[in-house]
């Protein structure tokens, strides 16, 4: 049975069972709270049981969101819809199945995370100073001259980031190098990237999902946010890449079809990805653009527009901040 860590920013942690079977034979040893991750011998940063989990991470999840509107905010500018529409997927992932240490961002046993999509920054940023990559007040220097939170990832300026993103369609082939990697290194390690479906459009990506099938790249988990907008539409209007799932399936992977804001399934997901052997994993996940706050749900403007005044202090009301 799945046992996830759940961490309490000021709580304690609760005792774990065993995994059972490959990478999930590990004990994970307690974490009283986030900043002991750096001396977690498993670098995963929650402890509980998956109802636990899924009773917890809602409510990271808000804080999350609430960071990410905070953030673009001050800015003035940046992307709201798709950084909100991949929180919880983000959320679940870096809190109950990716290791990092936080302390020791090049730990050699970590697993490696990119965002492809990675206009959708804000998110990783909020997610990363609240593991304590970095100082939380940097939050609100983003998009600012000089400062290590630029409007995209940047793996030199910014504590935790792997790669530098934003030019889409790249991600899946980089992630694909570093679980290759990773398995020639013989490391028990693996490798997560987010894609956009509006990046999905580019054909680099298809050439890069025919590599990872290839070399049955088993230690590899794309993650596709499907919230069915892009900067000039409807995905489906712009250029349709329907029917998804039977495309994957058809270059060679293990395609899992989840809705993208029920912890339940995520988990079930990423559980199910670390379990698959002998093909690369990709979870469809369906979205919604700008989620968690009416005013931007669905609506392809946010895209790439932060909000003014009036829309932070209904969103602040919506998320009970």
């Amino acid at each position: 049975m799945l046992r996830f860590l759940v961490i309490y920013q000021h709580g304690r942690s609760r005792s774990i069972d065993k995994r059972t079977q490959g990478r999930n034979s590990r004990i994970r040893e307690e974490i009283s709270d986030l900043a002991d991750l750096k001396n977690s011998k498993t670098g995963v940063a929650m402890q509980c049981s998956r109802k636990e989990a899924i009773e917890r991470l809602p409510e990271e999840a808000r804080q999350i969101r609430i960071e990410i509107l905070k953030m673009l905010h001050a800015s003035g500018s940046g992307h709201t819809g798709g950084s909100l529409s991949a929180a919880d997927l983000l959320t679940a992932l870096f809190f109950t199945e990716l290791r990092h240490r936080p302390k020791e961002p090049g730990w050699a046993d970590r697993d490696r995370f990119v965002l492809s999509k990675g206009h959708a920054a804000p998110l990783y940023y909020a997610l990363l100073a609240r593991f304590g990559y970095f100082k939380a007040e940097e939050l609100g220097h983003l998009r600012k001259m000089s400062c290590m939170l630029q409007g995209h990832p940047d793996s030199k300026s910014t504590p935790g980031v792997e790669i530098s993103t934003g030019s889409l369609g790249q991600g899946l082939s980089i992630a694909n190098g570093m679980a290759l990697g990773l398995r020639l290194e013989k490391k028990d390690a693996r490798a997560y990237v987010l894609l956009g479906d509006g990046e999905i459009q580019e054909g680099m990506v298809w050439e890069a999902a025919m590599t990872s099938a290839h070399y049955k790249i088993d230690n590899l988990c794309a993650i596709c946010d499907r919230n069915g907008l892009q900067i000039d539409g409807a995905v489906d209007d712009v250029m349709g890449i329907e029917p998804l799932a039977d495309k994957w399936e058809a270059f060679g992977w293990n395609v899992i079809n989840i809705d993208g804001h029920r912890f339940e399934e995520i988990l079930g997901a990423y559980e199910a990805a670390r379990e698959t052997r002998g093909k690369p994993t990709i979870i469809i996940a369906r979205t919604i653009k700008g989620k968690g706050v009416s005013i931007f749900e669905n609506k392809v403007k946010y895209h790439g527009l932060a909000p003014s005044d009036e829309e932070l202090e209904q969103a602040f009301r919506e998320l009970g901040q």
